[in-house]
């Protein structure tokens, strides 16, 4: 297996590599007469989780040579040419012997939700009125599901869950309501007091998350293909993903990267969490990386309206990314809209100490910014629907933010009120 990581090391991502040579670590300590029946052993029982992809116009041809080798699972991705499955070591080193239609392997990495470092905030204020409401636009919440919160009810028009395959909109952890609230709730229980830039955006929901906020890039990435597959039907405009995974290969190299920027290029606009995966270097992490989609940071406005005080929050990523970009997207303030509340979500219980009144609670992170910047994208959709997402991003760069006077990876300031 060493010796297959040496000689086919260009069709396997860094990550992939590691976990093969970790899986044989343990023979440094066997007798030498041991190691082969111990590799033997080893290649029939250890399974990875990987994302196959394939090469240009191979996808149906490398997709049989997968299904040949009688995996339990495959979930097929033809928008970016990419297959996940979960294969013993064996089959692994046979599939990169025998199929010549394999581009790369990537190990299937662990993803999460962008609250584990995130500090409270107390009584958010309220956004200003805006005449956009966001009224006939379709926002896209990638993440944990979404409660049928009353804030949102009336305008949850699909649902797809990739975790527990459940029907009905739901949502276990919390987080995807609470970034459901962010970008479109409508305040009704408070007569408008806790509300999202477009309280009359329709929404849909995609879990990809489980309960305690994890998934992997597979889930994530059978999330994006499942709207790029139901875009026209459904009428998605924008996708919202506050989502969280360590920055390991370059952009044109990861296949959650690929699946946002075919979902930008099929005329979505993709908004995405810059990260807090490295809070000390300030590193932005996938799927922020992308030159393409509009990532935002979070900002620290300390209470005043001068912008020569604001900065972005030492726990979010700032960049340049791992290419090298410097980023020149958007930063959100932090603490506009508390997020919706149900009871029974894992977050709920986890942040106690900062319920707004009854039915919200109020948290600062990256996770809420992103939901605020897809509500104003579909506030400018409502008023110009014919925009490109390059356009859009434009807009937003050019018309609806303020600089801030910082470095271009920490550049630019959107306004509260849209």
């Amino acid at each position: 297996m060493i010796q297959l990581v040496r000689r086919m090391g260009n069709k396997l991502d860094k990550n992939m590599q590691q976990k093969l040579i970790k899986s044989y670590s343990l023979l440094r300590f066997a007798p030498c007469f041991l190691h082969r029946p111990l590799e033997y052993m080893r290649k029939k029982i250890k399974i990875l989780p990987l994302i196959i992809e394939f090469k240009q116009d191979s996808f149906g041809a490398g997709l049989n040579d997968v299904k040949n080798t009688k995996c339990h699972m495959l979930n097929e991705f033809p928008s970016i040419s990419c297959c996940a499955t979960k294969l013993s070591l064996e089959k692994i080193e046979q599939l990169l012997e025998n199929c010549c239609h394999i581009k790369k392997i990537y190990y299937d990495r662990k993803v999460t939700t962008l609250l584990d470092i995130s500090p409270p905030v107390i009584h958010s204020d309220q956004l200003k009125e805006n005449i956009l409401t966001g009224k006939g636009v379709t926002i896209g919440i990638v993440d944990t599901g979404i409660h049928p919160h009353r804030d949102l009810q009336g305008r949850i028009k699909g649902f797809k869950d990739f975790v527990n395959n459940r029907i009905a909109p739901y949502d276990d952890n919390g987080h995807g309501t609470h970034c459901a609230g962010g970008a479109a709730g409508n305040g009704s229980i408070y007569n408008g007091k806790y509300r999202g830039p477009s309280p009359e955006a329709s929404l849909i929901g995609i879990k990809v998350l489980d309960k305690m906020g994890i998934g992997s890039l597979s889930t994530v990435i059978s999330g994006v293909e499942w709207c790029i597959q139901n875009q026209s039907m459904l009428g998605i405009d924008i996708l919202s993903l506050s989502l969280d995974s360590l920055t390991t290969q370059y952009a044109e190299d990861n296949p959650v990267v690929k699946a946002i920027e075919k979902a930008w290029d099929n005329g979505m606009i993709v908004c995405v969490a810059a990260g807090s995966a490295d809070p000390f270097q300030g590193i932005i992490s996938i799927p922020g990386i992308s030159p393409k989609v509009i990532t935002v940071r979070t900002i620290r406005d300390n209470n005043t309206i001068d912008y020569s005080d604001d900065s972005v929050a030492n726990f979010s990523g700032r960049g340049p990314t791992i290419d090298c970009l410097k980023k020149l997207d958007l930063v959100t303030l932090m603490k506009n809209i508390p997020p919706l509340r149900f009871p029974k979500f894992f977050l709920d219980r986890a942040n106690s100490d900062v319920h707004v009144d009854i039915d919200y609670v109020s948290l600062s992170c990256t996770s809420m910014a992103t939901p605020i910047c897809a509500g104003l994208t579909a506030q400018l959709l409502q008023n110009q629907p014919h925009l490109t997402p390059d356009q859009v991003k434009q807009q937003l760069i050019i018309n609806i933010c303020q600089n801030i006077g910082q470095s271009p990876n920490t550049l630019k300031k959107e306004k509260s009120n849209g």
